[in-house]
């Protein structure tokens, strides 16, 4: 099993959402990140149109929604329960930081399904619900403002988890082909004899210009299509030069 496809192995758990929009904005972020197993455990309101509105792109995550009444139906079959919290808890584990701690969970889906659960907006996840869990973890932020949006906190955990699974590496448009030597060669030739038409370069006492050409021209990592360019130019001058 590919890192990647241990991401479907990982479900978010929304234990008592209070808002739908919130719950609807979940969705979507797990959706742009290649997650699309949501649970809820006891939402306030659900389903409901608000949650269907900022769903977008990611309606059928919400249909296929699991909800339970408690949060241990929510994590029973999962090989790993995560809890996220940005409250200092006096608990046996110690938090870890959510970016050091994705590559284990990554690997812990490896082997079964994997629970990141989430507290509601107001007061988190209970000191109960974190001790079902047996990770804590926490996403750093200032000190003055710790507590992050529900939603957001869901987008910043599956992009952290995408992240570590190498999941979706930017597409880099291909390389143009390089300039060969025999093109850059054709280019230093073609620009010495320019240079000696024009009267800029005299042959008789060339001096150290044509190393120092050469070595810019090498320099440079010129591509085919810029050696082209340089030797048309080149020829626009000669050619004026003749009239």
């Amino acid at each position: 099993m590919t890192k990647h496809d241990c991401l479907a192995r990982i479900a978010v758990v929304l234990s008592r959402p209070r808002h739908p929009g919130n719950i609807g904005a979940a969705a979507r972020a797990m959706r742009a990140m290649g997650l699309d197993d949501l649970r809820l455990v006891a939402p306030r309101h659900f389903p409901d149109p608000q949650a269907t509105a900022l769903a977008t792109g990611a309606v059928d995550v919400l249909e296929r929604a699991r909800v339970t009444d408690r949060l241990e139906d929510a994590i029973g079959d999962s090989v790993l329960a995560v809890g996220l919290s940005a409250r200092v808890r006096d608990l046996s584990h110690a938090p870890r930081a959510l970016r050091e701690a994705a590559p284990q969970i990554i690997e812990a889906a490896a082997h079964g399904p994997v629970a990141l659960v989430f507290g509601n907006e107001t007061f988190g996840l209970t000191n109960e619900e974190l001790g079902r869990c047996r990770m804590l973890v926490t996403i750093p932020t200032d000190p003055a403002h710790a507590s992050l949006n529900l939603a957001a906190a869901v987008q910043v955990a599956c992009y952290e988890l995408a992240n570590a699974a190498h999941a979706f590496a930017p597409r880099l448009p291909s390389s143009p082909p390089p300039a060969t030597a025999e093109d850059a060669e054709a280019l230093y030739v073609h620009w010495e004899a320019a240079m000696v038409a024009s009267g800029y370069l005299d042959p008789a006492r060339p001096g150290r210009l044509m190393e120092r050409l050469r070595r810019l021209i090498a320099r440079a990592g010129l591509e085919r299509s810029e050696a082209k360019l340089l030797r048309g130019m080149l020829a626009a001058f000669e050619e004026r030069m003749r009239r």
